[in-house]
């Protein structure tokens, strides 16, 4: 990612910093709480009543309850853009996740639609559910000393809200053949065969693993220990259940991914559940069907018994729709299998953000004026969401032109 956030405010730095070690950071930001809760996965969640002055506290009805975190939410009515700003160590790779939670708060029955950015660049444009809980999750390099995640109003009378922000550290290898300079924007992490979701602290980086098991069948590992080393780090979790069909003839599909014309990076996890000895194969490939015909992506696989085996598709572009489905090879004894799959939108390259000279001096101005110090976000961009307060020019790398 290519945006250089501004300085942090020291209002800001000091309560998330107690959350920061060696560089690492798992942040967790219950909107609108004023106190400090832990949930049932061990997660500590930071109040936000420290770190914005902005937006309005708020509670979903209670018919509409998913959990004490994600039903609170802070509601802003005020402002083209409002947002937190996290301090994270230049150059680490971090995992960004926002959750929005309307649930009727305002008994208006009216689920607002607003844009959600990151350090400067417009993420995707946020339709929230009369019921219902939606995330959004990116995973990208800091090229500043912070990350900032703000939403916008786009529409009349419909207030942005946020009800988490999660910000964790993730290793540099996860991930790791994917360009530096785009983010990842997640489509989908199936944890296939399972029953139940995964994440922190069965997986150290808290990604979610969503349990997939329809049209398949469910096989759970024989394997006493499953060695997870491999690239993306994968949860020993993931590996312990696995999806595969009843027939080598039958195909095993496994999502399909629109539209055309954009980048997807997919990657998938293997392990085989049985001990097959010397005497049973299991061999199979990767398959797409577009609107073209079908066509095999890589050579054939065999998992590996108590061990972990990581395909990627990297930069691959689909047709107007596409589907991805395993296939057994024709000397395959069983059908094929699979353990879990990621599949993230590739971005464009991203802003370099507000001229860096710019960002020191504003910030210098909001240490010294307390009225400045709730600005939180790029000063600039992306445009037309510059801070109510200032001008910007409408370079590449933006300069403030008048206050």
């Amino acid at each position: 990612m290519a945006a250089r956030p501004f300085k942090l405010l020291p209002i800001l730095l000091l309560p998330l910093l107690a959350f920061s070690v060696s560089g690492s950071v798992f942040m967790s930001i219950n909107c609108r709480e004023s106190e400090f809760k832990t949930d049932s996965n061990f997660i500590v969640w930071t109040p936000d009543n420290t770190l914005v002055s902005n937006g309005v506290a708020r509670v979903v009805q209670s018919s509409n309850s998913i959990s004490p975190i994600m039903d609170t939410l802070r509601v802003f009515t005020t402002r083209k853009k409002n947002g937190y700003s996290t301090p994270v160590t230049k150059g680490e790779k971090v995992l960004v996740r926002a959750s929005f939670n309307y649930g009727n708060y305002d008994r208006l029955s009216s689920p607002p639609t607003f844009d959600l950015h990151f350090d400067g660049n417009f993420w995707t444009t946020v339709q929230t559910l009369l019921k219902g809980l939606i995330w959004y999750e990116a995973t990208y390099v800091a090229k500043g000393d912070a990350v900032s995640v703000c939403v916008a109003q786009t529409k009349p009378n419909q207030f942005s809200f946020m009800s988490a922000l999660e910000i964790r550290s993730v290793d540099s290898e996860v991930y790791g053949d994917a360009d530096e300079n785009r983010i990842l924007f997640l489509i989908l992490r199936n944890s296939y065969g399972a029953s139940q979701s995964l994440r922190f602290p069965n997986d150290p980086y808290d990604r979610i693993w969503i349990p997939v098991s329809a049209g398949t069948n469910s096989v759970t590992s024989e394997a006493l220990f499953i060695d997870p080393t491999g690239p993306n780090n994968p949860p020993m979790g993931i590996l312990q259940n696995a999806a595969t069909v009843k027939m080598t003839s039958d195909p095993l599909i496994l999502f399909n991914i629109s539209p055309s014309n954009d980048l997807y990076y997919v990657t998938m996890y293997f392990s085989e559940g049985t001990d097959l000895g010397s005497t049973q194969t299991r061999s199979f490939s990767i398959y797409e069907t577009t609107t073209t015909g079908s066509d095999s992506l890589q050579l054939p696989i065999s998992p590996p018994y108590g061990a972990v085996l990581v395909r990627d598709l990297n930069n691959y572009k689909v047709d107007s729709f596409t589907n991805i489905s395993l296939v057994a090879s024709t000397n395959s004894d069983n059908p094929p299998i699979i353990n879990a799959a990621e599949a993230f939108k590739i971005s464009e390259v991203l802003t370099g953000g507000t001229d860096s000279n710019d960002v020191e001096a504003l910030a210098l101005l909001q240490t010294t004026f307390d009225v400045l110090r709730s600005w939180s976000g790029d000063p600039c961009l992306p445009a037309p969401y510059s801070w109510d307060w200032l001008s910007c020019s409408d370079d590449a790398t933006p300069r403030v032109t008048s206050l």
